[in-house]
């Protein structure tokens, strides 16, 4: 991978639109709206969750799928920050609109790491990206969390997360093993710690727990 030319300017990176079945939403009609497009940089900030400005889903639609179905997120341009991408859900106490992300409730559901020889990123300079709900998780209301984690900074990966509310129907049984966030990750993490320009990863693991496939 050739390393870009990156400049103090934040690019813009908001995950701001939900695909439902292969039908595409509107602009954070199901998505939490965020501060702005800045990237969160503190592991440990409760922003970790749904970004800034995320905690709350009041004004916020909440959308109804069954367990199984093809969901996605848009970004408002394609990815340029090199980097891993996540989808986790987790499970609301009660609604997905008044519950802020706390607590062990969260798991990962689908994750996009490296391709080597050459080395890069899976994300790299795509906008859409789509994964199956588990079918045998158990209905409710959940949030549908994405991250995009970019790298091109050795030691200061930078987040870029969004928050959908959604109802998931016809679900099973299924006890995913939970993590909380923040903690799901370190600052330590050699999956974010690594610099990717020089030596050239053989080897990348995404951060986080595993998926949960259900």
């Amino acid at each position: 991978m050739r390393q870009r030319l990156y400049t103090t300017h934040i690019y813009v990176d908001i995950f701001n639109k939900l695909i439902v079945n292969g039908a595409t939403g509107v602009a954070f009609g199901n998505i939490r709206p965020v501060s702005s497009n800045s990237p969160v940089e503190d592991v440990s900030s409760p922003s970790m969750r749904c970004n800034v400005g995320g905690a709350s889903g009041n004004g916020t639609t909440t959308t109804t799928f069954s367990a199984g179905s093809t969901v996605g997120f848009v970004l408002d341009n394609t990815i340029y920050h090199p980097g891993p991408l996540a989808v986790y859900m987790g499970k609301a106490p009660t609604t997905a609109a008044s519950w802020d992300g706390s607590g062990a409730n969260w798991f990962k559901i689908y994750e996009m790491g490296a391709n080597f020889n050459p080395f890069k990123f899976q994300s790299m300079d795509k906008s859409t990206f789509t994964f199956t709900i588990p079918k045998t998780i158990p209905s409710g209301d959940y949030l549908v969390r994405i991250e995009q984690i970019g790298l091109h900074v050795a030691g200061s990966p930078q987040f870029y997360i969004s928050c959908a509310q959604a109802t998931v129907t016809g679900g099973g049984s299924a006890r995913p093993a939970m993590v909380s966030i923040p903690g799901y990750v370190t600052k330590n993490d050699p999956s974010l710690t690594v610099n990717i320009w020089n030596p050239v990863p053989t080897a990348y693991k995404v951060p986080g727990p595993a998926v949960f496939s259900g």
